[in-house]
């Protein structure tokens, strides 16, 4: 359909009796969206989006999973049990823009009982199975595109039955001019496999940028592999190659690379021979003859700072020169000196392809821990390693909401462990079968504090690491005040996500908490206090002014308010010391960016009421503003 049909079939829908607003509506909203090009599916409706529809997730910690032995200054990762939908919802509040890398291992949809849609699964004939999985994706990468921070990117596995779906899916979401790559990687080097024609033993990972201009791609540390031997540098330098002489047949013969080497009274010519030296300088040599790669200057330097062997093969003795893992010979200037860095290489579409990416290394880091059967088809730890290593920096927060046996997790604190990170994982995964609570938490739970392998070795925990888990919870949609109010209630706990800051203090300014009006959390420079009842801030406000902050820090305050408004004409007094922020509606605006919309449009919003007066309590009554704290003594502290 061109341009000008569809203007004036639209304006004939306008003029349609008849059609209720909504019909209406949802009529234009396809005309207008209709594709001229790309991928089109028939989108088939999930029980979680309707619930959505009707409800907001919230999360709630389970502390009795809480893993904090770690100490304050660990890194606090975050295990979530519940749909992934539901999940990301909370996490566009919590995490929008903020997320430098998610990992994704997504149901295949191979038809054998692999992805599961609306409580059953998904076989080969089911008509509508390409269009389930697209729907379902959709919804989940749309939110993960609001997440990613402007330099994030996306790595998603999959393989044959999507990968092309997924590709034009990708291109739609994130952009066609942000795609990185598509790289092939083994899943097995050898074995049965059950196509009739040809062995398939390799999946793929797409990547994705945020906004491919800003991402950043570090190199790959390259491994130890060759550098076998070992000298007195060997902490400072690492391992050496020994590999290469110091003479060499030259491109293009250079008579100043071409001088007597005298060590100990013992003379060395390039290439052995002390008479075609001399012919060499008398101008009888080929273009391509032998010379030193170094200059005298320069051999003299590695020669005093270990960087030269003198080794005794059949033709005599020649000139070695280390190939370090971590140094190098550089020059400034005149002057040489000892270079540090660790050796990179830049990623290949082939680097997936090595057998330490396959699934068979899956297994072995899985079995130790808690056995061989507990999941099917994980991802290598390597495999998340290598991602991590390549797109992220030492803080950064990795995410991963198809979590399955929590193989990111466990790669992010193996990374932190061997360069000194602080990076953060946040997991998402249902409990179909215990997963969450056997599976994704109880592996990462043995890394963290230490396990026996079957043999009877131990192996040491990453210890230096806290995790937190949660479920999903709901509130109402509707905008009641009693769903407003709950919603702030149970927002604490996304609040403590939202500003990595848990540490909750029993007093603030000398004023006993009383839970049911406020709680205050601090660590270093970092404090937050939540206002449950408006009714509080007058009360709040002196004790907020006597409060010694460092100079240029602020209080983080949310509050409750039925409105925008987060009471700032009454911390006028106090602005140059808070942050203020209205709750719920910061919630409610970032859920609308990405929730289905409601079915019921009538929307009750409660007026703004007046402090001064006294305040309508969530149980009824009125509760004057010198009375908040007395009549709290005997609630919870």
């Amino acid at each position: 359909m061109n341009a000008n049909k569809r203007a004036k079939l639209i304006e004939r829908v306008k003029a349609i009796a008849g059609l209720t607003d909504d019909e209406r509506g949802d009529l234009l909203e396809l005309l207008r969206t209709q594709k001229t090009y790309g991928l089109v599916w028939e989108d088939k409706p999930e029980d979680v989006e309707e619930r959505l529809r009707d409800e907001l997730p919230v999360l709630i910690e389970d502390e009795s999973k809480r893993l904090t032995d770690g100490g304050d200054d660990a890194p606090n990762h975050i295990l979530i049990e519940g749909d992934n939908l539901e999940a990301l919802t909370t996490l566009a509040y919590t995490h929008a823009g903020k997320i430098d890398v998610i990992y994704i291992d997504p149901p295949y949809n191979t038809g054998n009982k692999d992805f599961i849609y609306n409580d059953s699964y998904v076989d080969s004939e089911d008509t509508y199975r390409h269009s389930k999985w697209l729907s379902f994706m959709s919804k989940r990468l749309r939110i993960a595109k609001k997440l990613l921070s402007d330099r994030g990117v996306i790595f998603i596995s999959i393989d044959d039955n999507e990968q092309a779906n997924l590709k034009l899916l990708c291109d739609e979401v994130f952009g066609l001019n942000n795609f990185i790559s598509s790289l092939p990687r083994v899943t097995k080097k050898s074995g049965k496999d059950h196509s009739d024609n040809i062995a398939k033993n390799h999946d793929f990972v797409l990547i994705y940028a945020k906004n491919i201009s800003l991402a950043i791609f570090n190199g790959i540390k390259t491994e130890e592999n060759g550098y076998d031997n070992s000298d007195e540098f060997v902490a400072k330098r690492g391992k050496y190659k020994l590999n290469q002489t110091l003479d060499y047949n030259s491109l293009w013969y250079n008579p100043a690379m071409d001088f007597p080497i005298v060590v100990d009274r013992q003379v060395f010519y390039a290439g052995g021979d002390e008479a075609k030296h001399r012919l060499r300088h008398q101008g009888i040599h080929n273009p391509k003859d032998w010379v030193w790669r170094w200059s005298q200057a320069k051999f003299d330097f590695g020669l005093a700072n270990g960087f030269v062997v003198f080794k005794r093969g059949r033709n005599g003795v020649r000139i070695y020169t280390k190939t370090y893992l971590n140094a190098s010979i550089g020059k400034k200037g005149n002057e040489y000196f000892i270079e540090y860095k660790e050796r990179e290489t830049k990623m290949g579409s082939l680097t997936f392809t090595e057998n330490i990416f396959s699934n068979d290394n899956a297994k072995k880091d899985i079995e130790p821990i808690i056995g061989g059967n507990a999941f099917d088809f994980p991802k290598p730890v390597s495999l998340i390693t290598q991602i991590c290593e390549i797109c992220s920096h030492e803080d950064s927060t990795i995410l991963d909401f198809f979590a399955g046996s929590g193989t990111t997790l466990h790669a992010v604190m193996q990374l932190n462990a061997e360069d000194g990170g602080h990076r953060q994982c946040i997991l998402v995964t249902n409990n179909e079968n215990g997963i969450c609570e056997n599976v994704t938490y109880e592996r990462n739970k043995r890394v963290i504090n230490g396990y026996t392998k079957p043999n009877g070795e131990f192996v040491e925990g990453l210890n230096g690491n806290n995790l937190r888990y949660y479920r999903t919870a709901f509130v109402g949609r509707s905008r009641s005040p009693q769903n407003l109010r709950k919603l702030v209630r149970l927002a604490t706990d996304m609040l403590c996500i939202k500003e990595d800051l848990y540490a909750e203090r029993q007093a603030f300014a000398g004023q006993e908490v009383v839970k049911q009006a406020f709680r205050y959390f601090e660590k270093g420079d970092k404090r937050m206090l939540i206002i449950y009842r408006e009714e509080a801030v007058p009360l709040l406000v002196p004790l907020i002014e006597q409060f010694e902050l460092p100079q240029g820090e602020r209080i983080k305050v949310y509050v409750f308010s039925p409105s925008e408004d987060p009471w700032a004409g009454d911390f006028e007094d106090v602005e140059d010391k808070v942050e203020l922020c209205a709750l719920p509606m910061a919630i409610l605006n970032a859920y609308k960016r990405v929730l289905p919309k409601r079915k019921d449009q009538n929307i009750y919003v409660e007026s703004s009421p007046s402090k001064l007066e006294g305040v309508p309590r969530s149980g009824g009554g009125v509760c004057p503003p010198d009375s908040l704290f007395p009549e709290m003594e005997g609630g919870e502290r």
